[in-house]
């Protein structure tokens, strides 16, 4: 009986430390929430970024994830991913519209209709989310399909958060876009928060639906934990802006071209080749139109050809006409962030232009200059008979002759060239020189 009593204690102090142990683990076990930031266009590399911060939420286990939200839009593909991966995750997503003078348009639109609780500060906007080509103008049938694609996408996404589905579709078909007091209004969103910590106090006790089940979110004593693009991913969504990837195209030519013209000069090649393939990358995620693009090919082959062919500035004319409406037609789309800026394309065209014409046209004339050193520099030249040159045909005579600031021996087959006249250097042989007499 005292055998099985002895044994009993053990048990009790046993769990009793375990009990405690875990207490204090719990008690020093810090409870966090993931912010990330999103300024820009939806690209593949915000959509890493974001499914990155999603993942690491989820590994240590925060509570939500925050993401604060400031987009004119983006690319379908990338902004589908990050919205798969929302829905897949059992960590509760916000949206958050911020700061004042924000937007949630397009892509933005569907994401905020996609989070768990979407929320938007003062002075924000969203909407406009109707569907553009990225890619070669598409026909009113396609165009149609799209459309109709995408107002299927966002209503499945507003009635699975319960939100307002005849508003989003309408901003799908008719390119809508309200305040965020009008969204609140028609329950497009949940909050209108002034900042993070209006917001935390909102979303406090709030009940989600995440694929696990139901969860009440819990802001007291959360700390905030702010994930920035990676080093790599800034330069990658930098390299993403339109204007960027012209600049590099641009670079890029002209470094092929000075290799090309001057073999082994290694560095103009290697910088080329580098801005050409960074060019390359970020146009795989724009809506390039495929004749800007042989226009501009066309312009610098014209430029080229100037310094190669007499045309009295008819192929420069038409190289930089043909320099330009390419720039302009590269990117076809209608959303202005997409497009790349007027007053990037004609600064680079008439500095491209200007370069051509003048500076490798003086180059090239330089080259073909008569020579003025060495042998093929005395032919062409005066100077000065220092003595009598008296020859006669096949049988020339040498004197002595002043040219170019040195005396030479030189000889002449005509009869006779007095001492003083003025000669002519007409070839040169060995340390010789070949005169005639200047004639008026």
């Amino acid at each position: 009986m005292k055998k099985n009593t002895g044994q009993g204690f053990n048990l009790a102090f046993i769990i009793l430390l375990s009990l405690l142990f875990l207490s204090a683990y719990s008690l020093g076990e810090e409870r966090n929430a993931i912010v990330l930031k999103i300024d820009g266009v939806i690209n593949p590399v915000s959509a890493e970024y974001i499914l990155n911060g999603i993942r690491e939420a989820s590994v240590s286990n925060a509570e939500f994830l925050i993401i604060q939200l400031d987009t004119p839009g983006g690319l379908d593909t990338s902004m589908r991913l990050i919205i798969k991966e929302m829905m897949a995750s059992n960590i509760p997503t916000v949206v958050y519209v911020s700061p004042s003078g924000s937007r949630a348009a397009s892509a933005g639109t569907f994401i905020t209709i996609a989070a768990h609780i979407a929320a938007m500060a003062p002075g924000t906007n969203i909407g406009a989310a109707h569907p553009v080509s990225m890619g070669g103008r598409m026909d009113r049938e396609m165009s149609k399909k799209v459309e109709n694609d995408a107002a299927a996408y966002i209503i499945s996404l507003a009635k699975k958060r319960g939100r307002n589905e005849s508003w989003a579709e309408k901003a799908v078909r008719k390119s809508v876009s309200i305040s965020e007091d009008e969204a609140k209004k028609e329950h497009v969103i949940d909050i209108v928060a002034e900042n993070i910590n209006s917001l935390l106090k909102e979303i406090h006790g709030r009940k989600v639906e995440v694929v696990s089940g139901e969860k009440v979110i819990h802001t007291e004593g959360i700390k905030l934990r702010y994930i920035e693009m990676t080093l790599r991913q800034r330069i990658l969504d930098a390299l993403s802006n339109p204007n960027i990837a012209y600049i590099l195209m641009i670079l890029g030519f002209y470094g092929l071209f000075f290799e090309l013209s001057n073999p082994g000069a290694i560095l103009p090649g290697v910088v080329g080749a580098i801005s050409l393939i960074l060019a390359f990358y970020s146009l795989q995620a724009l809506p390039v139109n495929y004749a800007g693009l042989l226009l501009i090919l066309l312009g610098i082959i014209m430029f080229i050809l100037e310094i190669k062919v007499v045309s009295y500035g008819a192929l420069t004319l038409g190289g930089l006409i043909s320099l330009i409406l390419g720039s302009m037609m590269l990117i076809e789309s209608p959303a202005p962030y997409m497009k790349i800026s007027l007053y990037l394309i004609l600064p680079s065209a008439a500095a491209t232009a200007t370069f051509f014409f003048f500076l490798v046209g003086a180059g090239v004339k330089a080259q073909r200059k008569k020579p003025t050193t060495g042998k093929e520099g005395l032919i062409g030249e005066t100077g000065f008979a220092k003595s009598d040159i008296i020859g006669s045909a096949g049988h020339p005579r040498e004197g002595k002759v002043f040219v170019h600031g040195e005396l030479w021996d030189a000889y002449s087959s005509e009869d006779i060239i007095k001492s003083g006249s003025e000669v002519v250097v007409t070839g040169v042989e060995g340390l010789k020189l070949i005169v005639k007499a200047k004639t008026v």
